[in-house]
C-alpha cells in the first residue's frame, strides 16, 4: 500500500468513526494489520488482532513503542526507528520495512506505512498505520538478487572449467596494470598450451578432451593460490596466469611448479610426440610497467617465450624479464 492508499484509509476510518462496530469490523477483516500509536504516551491505543497469527505476540503485549522497537531484527532497527521517529516528528507520512521478530524466534518482513494524525494547532496528535506482511516479496526480490549474482559470475567464469574466462582476465590485468605502474611492483605473466592437445582429442574423444581440461585447471588453481592471482582461460588448451607483485625468479618458480604439477597429473596421452602423458609448454615475462608500456605488448612478448618452449621440444618453461 502507497501513502496515498494509507491516507484513503485513514478518511475512511474517520468516516466510519461513527458507527464503532463497522469501523472494528472493516479493520479486522483486512490482511493487513491496523494499529494507532498515541504521539504523546507512546503507547498503542490499538493494534488488530492479525498481529497474533502473523507473529504470535498476543494484541494485550503490544503496550508501547518500546515493544516494537524490541521485536525488530538487530540490523533493521537503530536506522528503522531513527526514520520513523524523525519523519513522524515533522509530520510527514511515510513507509518502512523491517524484519519483525515472532514469538519463537523467527522473523517476518513487515512494511508499516505510517499517517502522522496532527491536531488543529499543527502538533502530531498520533500515528495511525497498517502493517503488511512483504516475507515472499521479499523472498522474490532476494531471488532475483542472487540469479543476477549468479548470472553475473558466470558471465567471468569459464564454463568448462570453472576458472576465469578471458573477459575476467582482460578486466583484472587492467586493474592490476594500472596498479603496478603506480607503485612501480612488478607483474608476472605465465602463458600456457596443453602440448599435442588436437592429438589427444582426435586419440580419446572431446570428452575425454573437456575432463582433461578441467584437471589442469584444478591443478593450476591450486599453483596459483593467493588471492590476488588470476587464472584464467585463456582460449581453447590456453590457460594464463597473472601474478601480481610476483618478480621474476617467483614467476619462473610458480610456473616450474605448474608444469611438474600437470605433468604429475599423469593423464595419458599416447599421441604425444614428447611424453607419454599430457604436458604442457609454459612462456612465463616479468614486468615492472611504466606509461610508456602497453599490457598487449607484455601479453606478445610472453606468447614468444610459449612459442620458444614449443620449438625447443615442449614441456618446458622459457622465461623472459622485460
Amino acid at each position: 500500500m502507497t501513502l496515498s492508499a494509507a491516507n484513503e484509509a485513514s478518511a475512511e476510518a474517520d468516516a466510519f468513526a461513527s458507527d464503532p462496530a463497522v469501523y472494528k469490523t472493516l479493520l479486522e477483516s483486512t490482511l493487513a494489520i491496523p494499529w494507532r500509536i498515541d504521539w504523546a504516551t507512546m503507547t498503542f491505543a490499538y493494534i488488530g488482532p492479525q498481529i497474533e497469527p502473523l507473529l504470535g505476540w498476543q494484541r494485550d503485549s503490544w503496550k508501547t513503542i518500546d515493544d516494537w522497537v524490541a521485536r525488530m531484527h538487530p540490523e533493521d532497527r537503530e536506522t528503522v526507528v531513527e526514520f520513523c521517529v524523525s519523519q513522524s516528528m515533522a509530520g510527514v507520512d511515510h513507509e518502512a520495512d523491517y524484519r519483525a521478530l515472532t514469538k519463537d524466534n523467527g522473523y517476518v518482513w513487515i512494511r508499516d506505512v505510517v499517517h502522522v494524525v496532527r491536531k488543529e494547532n499543527g502538533e502530531v496528535d498520533s500515528l495511525i498505520g497498517f502493517m503488511f506482511d512483504i516475507s515472499e516479496r521479499k523472498k522474490t526480490e532476494q531471488e532475483l538478487v542472487d540469479m543476477h549474482k549468479r548470472l553475473e559470475t558466470l558471465s567471468f567464469e569459464d564454463a568448462l572449467t570453472g576458472v576465469s574466462n578471458r573477459r575476467m582476465f582482460d578486466l583484472h590485468l587492467d586493474t592490476e596494470w594500472k596498479a603496478a605502474c603506480r607503485a612501480g611492483q612488478p607483474l608476472s605473466l605465465v602463458l600456457l598450451d596443453l602440448d599435442h592437445f588436437k592429438q589427444f582429442n582426435d586419440n580419446y574423444g572431446h570428452v575425454a578432451g573437456d575432463e582433461c581440461l578441467v584437471e589442469v585447471a584444478e591443478a593450476l588453481k591450486q599453483a596459483g593460490g593467493r588471492p590476488r592471482d588470476v587464472v584464467a582461460r585463456f582460449g581453447g588448451e590456453e590457460f594464463v596466469l597473472l601474478l601480481p607483485e610476483t618478480d621474476w625468479e617467483e614467476a619462473k618458480a610458480l610456473a616450474e611448479r605448474c608444469r611438474s604439477a600437470i605433468a604429475g597429473l599423469k593423464v595419458p596421452h599416447a599421441g604425444s610426440e614428447c611424453s607419454d602423458c599430457v604436458t604442457v609448454s609454459i612462456g612465463a615475462g616479468t614486468i615492472v610497467p611504466t606509461d610508456t608500456d602497453h599490457p598487449r605488448d607484455f601479453i606478445r612478448a610472453v606468447d614468444d617465450m610459449l612459442y620458444l618452449a614449443k620449438q625447443d621440444g615442449r614441456n618446458r618453461v622459457m622465461a623472459t624479464r622485460l
